[in-house]
């Protein structure tokens, strides 16, 4: 059978022409240059085609046969809708060894895997061709941005004042069901960096055979490399992962995006003839910071010595970055004093060096450079304990804080422009000191996060053995907040390291106490976000600042001297009761004058996070999406009476049940006030590999980011939303929450239908990650935590999470209002930027879902008659969701608008398709087992682990 030229056939496919199997940089400017997504076919084929070689090579003519079969019958059927090929398909799939079976599970798995980095190659390569072509920037560039407020009449120094108080910070997170190991990732990049390589430049026939030989041995690398972890990530492991990211993208790209930004406004400036000075030097309003490490909520693995070993190997890789920028600074900056005469305070820093060799004393910059390393190498020593690989010249003494070195930075920038060599400070140089001004000594400001019911008892754990029969878990809120608004306006601690705490409290008490250590260290940067999960009430935050008091990170008011807090407390609300209470407890919380002097001490900004997950899986995906709008809502209006900045911290996740989807459209759907130049999101595992583990693709996620929060601060979308608007979106609220509470929270059997249809117990014995994947041991839904939850339901292609009670809403709003009601839902979607954007992601969710797969993996519920209605009331929901989302956003098909996306999707189905069948036949088999207690054939387990892995792959943001 001749190939198809499609890009799903590609274990088989033959080689692109040569016409197009390049794109060389001529290409893009041509008229004629080939259609952007034959390149992206042809790089899937040619990947698909060397995957196919492979395994022909390692297990022989009749394996690849086999799987290549499998494919043919997929894909007919799929885009054919053969029920021939279906039938084909599934007898081939039933009659497979269990060798076999994970041949072609790790086939297909890697197929997905290779697939991946052509698409996010091809979203390169788009970006270049753009460029190259002149075309008009697209939405979510600085360019566009920038441009559309020039357009619109907001001036370059209102940009500048927005940044004078903005702060935009995506925060890396560990995530339970992270399937990649750092093995593989590496390889990934490494094919990416090829893949790229092909595309910047014409290859000779020499470089062509050379990187075909190279991409086989990637691919043969990839195929030899175990999927599967097979032990368990410690959170240091978590830890380690994450600064691959920094040093691969973060180091190199912040800087450069400042860089950007700097160029750009400095020009809009001097176009408009405003006073400037002769260069633009931007503040600190873009970093990264972190929760691995500091994340203790439901992690028992998280301590005070992981807190340290955390912050300690942060430090030495930014460390490790400066001292390797300094040396190849050195390297560059040959100037003679003898051509270009360097300032005064340039030669005394050169006199400072322990560098006094006579080969470079007419070298200043680089003795001067000499000895900032020297001094640099000696805070590695005192914060490592150890000396970098590269020695210093000589001995010099330590720098205190980054904002030394930075100073020493300053001195050489300064004499460069003075001698008329200011092209030499916007190279290394300036990337450099925008690195010391963004990262510091620490790199990351690490969080740290624990839950109020463990606060809560370490409070009274506290005061029972200070004042024994104080009986804190007694009181009521109003007594709660009294006693610690006592105890945080007195000088006396409650804690003795004399008396004999529970372990909880004392390893509570351990974390902030490193906190303050690290404080001393690092410096305050280091650790500056307290977060608070479940927050419920104003006596949840006051507990954690009477601990921080206790730790030396609150100070007391003392004479003339005002109370101090050291790091933001910021309450997390979770669920939709605690977003409904959310402005009442923060109206409460600013109206306390102690809490307001503390704020003062902090610029008077609160931090308010919101979980998108938990939220989710309270009360369903429309419910959850408007309380949280609702809460931003209130939360604004509260804070403007109390004249606090806001600054919002979205917990979102990677899929769409979790608050994910793209954050330049997210950031915009924010309601009026909700953003002014304030923004964290957190970025979770397989997103941070997916948006930061290429250094182009991280700095395009990080440019969104920063151009979506200018645009929304300045040229708010959401201004003025009809009040009709907000009764509908209340009203449409209501009955989803009551569908989706009934279904998951109200049905006897829910709870054994989910364990039983979905890879939950599975998933929480796989090797994905260092916390569990529930707060407690139990299979109580209220317990399991948010991430696998959603995974579960993506793996089985249910999708629940994200669209399960809309249907039901518009069904009963349609009924109730009739054509002008439907007319009325249309009007929304097309003229209300929150409502679009939450109706896009579900598009995307109810694409991926499937189901007719899903229905197999019902039929695992022993159960039947409670897995038939069960799942009736599932498949029921879903036909009424698919067919009024279509008629609200107008559209004859799923993603009709985003044909892209459509087509990816679809591509992808034939490859998922086997290993879903798979996955269900080996969990029978394995449960069946368990059931009859015989022994497990641990291919059985390996084969299902392999499934996982490979559907996450596939769906992408799937947790």
């Amino acid at each position: 059978m001749a190939p198809s030229c499609t890009p799903s056939s590609t274990i088989c496919a033959a080689p692109p022409s040569q016409e197009t199997r390049h794109m060389n940089a001529s290409d893009q400017d041509h008229p004629s240059a080939p259609d952007p997504y034959h390149l992206l076919r042809d790089d899937i084929r040619l990947l698909g085609r060397v995957l196919g070689d492979t395994v022909r090579e390692q297990h022989g003519e009749a394996t690849y046969e086999l799987v290549d079969q499998i494919r043919r019958h997929s894909v007919r059927f799929r885009r054919e809708h053969d029920q021939a090929a279906r039938q084909a398909l599934e007898s081939t799939l039933d009659s497979l060894s269990r060798d076999q079976m994970l041949q072609v599970i790790r086939s297909f798995s890697y197929f997905s895997l290779l697939a991946n980095i052509a698409e996010d190659q091809h979203q390169i390569r788009l970006q270049r061709r753009a460029a190259l072509s002149g075309e008009a920037a697209s939405e979510g560039t600085l360019k566009h941005a920038l441009d559309r407020f020039a357009a619109e009449g907001v001036s370059p120094q209102q940009v500048l004042d927005l940044i004078g108080h903005a702060q935009i910070a995506p925060v890396l997170t560990a995530h339970p069901t992270e399937v990649r190991r750092h093995s593989i990732l590496h390889e990934q990049m490494q094919l990416a960096r090829l893949l790229r390589e092909r595309d910047l430049s014409p290859q000779t026939p020499q470089e062509q055979a050379e990187s075909a030989e190279e991409l086989r041995r990637i691919v043969l690398t990839l195929w030899q490399t175990r999927l599967l972890r097979p032990t368990k990530l410690s959170v240091l492991d978590e830890v380690a992962n994450s600064l691959e990211t920094h040093e691969r993208t973060f180091l190199s790209e912040v800087p450069r995006l400042y860089g950007q930004l700097e160029d750009r406004l400095h020009a809009d400036l001097k176009q408009a003839r405003a006073p400037q000075a002769d260069e633009l030097a931007l503040p600190n309003f873009l970093h990264v910071a972190s929760w691995i490490g500091g994340d203790r909520d439901g992690n028992p693995f998280v301590t005070a010595q992981v807190l340290d070993a955390a912050l300690r190997m942060q430090a030495e890789c930014v460390l490790r970055h400066h001292l390797a920028e300094l040396n190849e600074l050195g390297l560059e900056l040959s100037v003679s004093a003898l051509l270009a005469t360097p300032s005064d305070a340039l030669l005394a820093l050169a006199e400072r060096s322990p560098d006094q060799s006579q080969h470079r004393m007419d070298e200043p910059y680089r003795r001067a450079i000499s000895g900032l390393y020297a001094r640099l190498a000696a805070t590695y020593q005192n914060l490592i304990g150890r000396k970098p690989a590269r020695p210093a010249l000589g001995e010099a003494p330590a720098y205190d804080r980054a904002d030394d070195l930075l100073a020493d930075l300053d001195i050489i920038h300064r004499s460069l422009k003075a001698n008329g060599s200011a092209s030499l400070t916007r190279g290394r140089l300036r990337q450099l000191r925008r690195a010391v001004q963004v990262f510091g000594f620490s790199l990351a400001p690490l969080d740290l996060r624990q839950n109020s019911d463990v606060h809560e008892q370490v409070i009274d754990d506290l005061l029972e053995a200070a004042e024994p029969g104080a009986a804190y878990l007694s009181l009521d809120e109003a007594q709660r907040v009294a006693r610690l608004l006592a105890e945080l306006q007195t000088a006396r601690p409650l804690y003795s390291p004399h008396i004999a705490y529970s372990e909880l409290s004392q390893g509570e008490i351990a974390i902030f106490q490193q906190a303050r250590l690290a404080h001393e260290r690092y410096g305050r940067q280091s650790v500056a976000q307290c977060i608070i999960s479940k927050a419920a009430s104003v006596s949840d935050m006051l507990e954690v600042a009477v601990l921080l008091k206790e730790a030396g990170l609150l100070q007391p008011a003392r004479g003339d001297q005002p109370a101090r807090l050291a790091l933001n407390v910021v309450p997390l609300f979770e669920t939709i009761g605690d977003l409904r209470a959310a402005p009442g407890i923060m109206d409460e919380l600013l109206s306390l004058p102690l809490y307001r002097e503390l704020l003062k001490s902090l610029g008077d900004v609160q931090e308010v996070m919101l979980g998108y997950s938990d939220s989710n899986k309270d009360g369903g995906f429309l419910t959850s999406g408007w309380e949280l709008y609702k809460a931003e809502i209130g939360l604004v209006d509260v804070f403007a009476r109390h004249g606090v900045r806001l600054r919002l911290f979205h917990g979102r996740g990677g899929s769409v049940g979790r608050g994910g989807g793209p954050s330049y459209q997210a950031i915009l759907a924010q309601p009026p006030g909700a953003v002014q130049g304030q923004v964290r999101l957190t970025e979770q595992g397989e997103v941070i590999a997916a948006k930061y583990g290429q250094p182009e693709t991280g700095r395009r996620n990080l440019e969104v980011l920063v151009a979506a929060t200018l645009t929304a601060s300045l040229l708010p979308p959401n201004r003025g939303v009809p009040a009709e608007f907000l009764d509908v979106m209340e009203e449409l609220s209501a009955t989803a929450f009551a569908a989706y509470r009934h279904l998951v929270y109200e049905t006897e059997g829910f709870e054994q239908f989910f364990w039983e249809s979905t890879v939950i117990a599975e998933i929480a014995h796989l090797n994905i990650g260092s916390r569990p994947a529930s707060r407690k041991k139990s299979t109580s839904i209220d317990d399991l935590r948010a991430i696998p939850w959603v995974f579960s339901w993506a793996q089985c292609r249910i999708m629940l999470p994200g669209w399960y009670g809309f249907g039901s809403a518009i069904e009963a709003y349609v009924q109730k209002h009739g054509e002008a009601g439907a007319r009325r839902l249309q009007v929304m979607h097309a003229n209300w930027p929150y409502l679009s954007s939450l109706l896009s992601n579900m598009d995307m969710v109810l694409a991926k879902s499937d189901m007719a797969i899903a229905s197999r993996y019902a039929g695992l519920v022993s159960d039947k008659a409670l897995s038939a209605a069960i799942f009736g009331r599932i498949r029921a929901e879903h036909e009424l969701t698919l067919r009024h989302l279509l008629m609200v956003t107008g559209q004859q098909a799923l993603l009709e608008r985003n044909p892209e996306l459509q087509r990816h999707i679809a591509d992808r189905h034939p490859y998922l398709d086997p290993l879903n069948h798979l996955q269900v036949t080996l969990l029978a088999s394995f449960r069946e087992r368990q059931r009859r207690q015989e022994e497990v054939d641990e291919r059985i387990q390996r084969g299902i682990h392999l499934t996982i892995n490979g559907l996450a792959q596939g769906l992408r943001n799937s947790g």
